[in-house]
């Protein structure tokens, strides 16, 4: 039996060839069943929704994704207590066998702790690799449930969702001259460990001997081993969906109580905006949030094991302002409310970036230190790029630049001040200090590198995610096909090759026709390969999805660039192609 003709059915009778499998059908194959429990779970019809999603979980194509996902991410190569890592085409092929229900028993957590912001630990536990396949591939039919069912205004852990949308929403219900002035900030003590596993195992829609299994598997801890009686262990790749589907109807429960009608709606401005555990709630008044509505999240939480924590948990009015998601909120005395960078995300950053200058003893050279600096700084501006920062930006960028003098000052203490600029900081264009070095690309050329500046990250605002829209519904499908392509094109601005790239091939993967998202990345593939004599040409080059590209070259197929783009995507790579002309 061919893995092509098992795609949606039983496991294949050989192990399939990791190489070879049709990723463009397997993608299509899920997406198809991931479309029908959607309609199932809208229709009510809960029988139809396990017959499709034990079909799921038991088809080639099902177990071929979560190969996938935990083969590609980026714990890929951290090992569970088995300390078995799948990272050759044979061990990836194997896992196929193993991601059987009959006999499944998971093995403990190899737990780890790493810091918090406010200096205590937090536990972590790494499944090994064929429990991560095994949630993953239980994940692909309980996560369109849990999108069909989930808050309006829940972002954390969803796909096609993020912080943005959550702070974006946030200035929507807050940024209104008449709009509500007193929040509760809420925070759920140790929300992943203390989970209540009977109100799981009873209102979880997935299949309740594996949940049991995963739940009760206990970790081990330098060689001891604990059970565990309560929670989901955070590390988990089906950890958040659980944890999502313990607190949505929070929004509900809050609509149906202060927003009932249209009297109570204006009365009480009731609003909540949740990220994973943290949540904001809106209100007219502290003596309403105080004993209304916390009192009734409180009864909410206690029925899934769960309680607020006192210490992140409070009431403030918005001229006061609040830190939520890295962002500072505020009503400010011109009735303006305004999210900037926090000072505590901004002295995280800068805390990052003064060890790595004080790494190695100061011993590595400026081309080195930019490779280091660079995606800390684009990354962090990247984040906050769709509030009021400028100010923010110009600050870092000046407090970045004092830290990378006195660090070349150090290096070179009986130079004088006018050879050290010389140095190490130059002009480019307009720009003036600009800290630059030398870098050795992968073909052993030399090239110059630049430090990144917070305030060359091009601001917008962001537009949120539509509270009813659902990624896994085909009727939403042409509109997240349009967010992403909206998202990648800002993320792509000024990378010029790949931006081209990404829209010749209408933001697609050449060999698989899936889409090219930035949570999976691509490699930039040569048609004709540089060891045949091949150039690094635009004609000659494609994006490919990592895994597509380690397919191609271990058959040695040739991938299709004759496709032409159609409608915005013609549009905006012809305009594209002009800069580039206007540019050479």
């Amino acid at each position: 039996m061919s893995a092509a003709a098992t795609l949606a059915g039983a496991a294949p009778d050989r192990t399939p060839d990791w190489h070879s499998i049709n990723w463009k059908k397997v993608g299509r194959t899920v997406r198809r069943l991931q479309a029908r429990i959607v309609k199932a779970v809208r229709e009510g019809r809960w029988g139809k929704v396990q017959a499709l999603v034990r079909l799921l979980t038991h088809s080639f194509s099902g177990r071929a994704l979560a190969i996938l996902r935990v083969t590609t991410n980026a714990g890929a190569s951290t090992p569970g207590v088995d300390g078995d890592v799948w990272d050759t085409p044979e061990s990836k092929a194997a896992a196929f066998d193993r991601l059987r229900r009959h006999g499944y028993q998971p093995q403990p957590l190899r737990r780890i702790h790493i810091p918090k912001s406010n200096g205590k630990l937090r536990p972590l536990g790494i499944p090994t690799l064929t429990d991560r396949a095994m949630q993953a591939l239980y994940l692909l039919g309980l996560d369109p449930i849990e999108e069909t069912l989930a808050d309006p205004n829940s972002y954390g852990f969803r796909s096609q969702r993020g912080c943005a949308d959550a702070l974006d929403q946030t200035h929507k219900i807050l940024g209104r001259p008449h709009s509500a002035r007193w929040i509760l900030e809420g925070d759920i003590k140790s929300c992943f460990d203390r989970i209540s596993h009977d109100w799981l195992l009873t209102h979880v829609p997935m299949d309740r001997v594996i949940l049991r299994k995963w739940l009760q598997t206990g970790f081990l801890e330098q060689g001891v081993f604990f059970a565990t009686t309560e929670g989901t262990p955070q590390g988990g790749i089906i950890s958040p969906a659980l944890a999502n589907r313990t607190l949505d109807g929070l929004e509900e429960l809050l609509a149906r109580c202060y927003n009932a009608t249209r009297p109570q709606r204006e009365r009480n401005k009731v609003h909540l905006v949740r990220y994973a555990d943290d949540f904001v709630i809106t209100g007219t008044s502290a003596t309403l949030l105080r004993y209304g509505v916390q009192p009734l999240v409180a009864h909410f939480l206690n029925e899934r094991g769960l309680e607020l924590s006192h210490e992140k948990t409070s009431i403030t009015p918005i001229e006061d302002g609040f830190d939520f998601l890295g962002q500072n909120v505020r009503r400010y005395r011109d009735g303006r409310v305004r999210l900037q960078p926090s000072c505590k995300n901004v002295r995280a950053l800068l805390t990052k970036i003064d060890e790595e200058i004080r790494q190695d003893g100061g011993r590595l050279t400026a081309g080195q230190l930019i490779q280091r600096l660079n995606p800390k700084i684009r990354g962090w501006a990247s984040y906050h790029r769709h509030i009021s920062n400028q100010n923010t930006f110009v600050k870092v960028d000046r407090i970045v630049l004092g830290k990378l003098w006195r660090w070349a000052r150090r290096r070179h203490r009986h130079k004088t001040t006018a050879w050290v600029k010389r140095r190490y900081f130059t002009r480019l264009g307009s720009r003036d200090w600009v800290f630059h070095g030398t870098v050795t690309d992968e073909d052993g050329r030399v090239q110059k590198a630049y430090l990144v500046r917070a305030t060359a990250t091009p601001i917008g605002r962001h537009v949120k995610v539509q509270g009813e829209a659902n990624p896994y519904d085909p009727a939403w499908e042409l509109y997240f096909e349009e967010r992403l392509a909206s998202q990648m094109a800002t993320t792509l601005t000024g990378r010029g090759t790949a931006r081209y790239l990404w829209l010749e091939q209408e933001g697609k993967c050449r060999a698989c026709d899936r889409p090219l998202t930035l949570e999976e990345g691509w490699h930039v593939h040569h048609l004709l390969w540089r060891v045949h004599g091949g150039t690094d040409a635009i004609d000659n080059l494609v994006l490919l999805h990592p895994n597509c590209h380690r397919q191609v070259h271990s058959k040695g197929w040739v991938v299709n660039k004759d496709r032409v783009p159609q409608g915005a995507f013609a549009k905006a790579r012809a305009g594209c192609e002009e800069t580039r002309t206007s540019g050479s």
